[in-house]
């Protein structure tokens, strides 16, 4: 599961998510991309299940690259305890991330192969995707 290697303080304020993707929101390394529509938190188990799923679908033809990276801590306070006492143990890591916003990325694979590769990613996400494809090439 990914992580950061170190961070400079355990826990962070959760914060709020407005607008749009300015950055990350084109497909730069593959030939068709998965898109979020919505905006929210994807967990690290998130990310890491829809990367197995599409690898063992394309069964080592392509390459995927993921373009998202779990860098925020959120903490939770286990069940039963009373209020006050401070804030909880970081639970997971997630990855916040806005409309726009390219998930993965598949190259090397026909369009019938990758569309059906990032439907199986899509079924592990808990935000709206979609296909995209790749608008130049270099």
């Amino acid at each position: 599961m990914q992580m950061p290697k170190r961070v400079k303080f355990r826990k962070m304020q959760r914060g709020r998510l407005k607008g749009r993707a300015s950055g990350g929101n084109l497909v730069e390394f593959g030939d068709f991309g998965l898109q979020v529509l919505g905006r929210g938190l994807i967990s690290a188990r998130q990310i890491e299940a829809g990367r197995v799923a599409a690898s063992h679908f394309i069964h080592g033809e392509g390459r995927i690259w993921v373009r998202i990276f779990p860098w925020k801590p959120m903490s939770a306070k286990p069940a039963e305890v009373r209020m006050g006492t401070g804030k909880g143990d970081v639970e997971y890591w997630c990855a916040p991330v806005k409309a726009g916003t390219i998930l993965y990325e598949i190259g090397g694979l026909p369009e019938e192969t990758a569309r059906a590769a990032m439907n199986r990613i899509a079924h592990k996400l808990p935000l709206p995707v979609r296909l995209v494809r790749r608008r130049h090439k270099i």
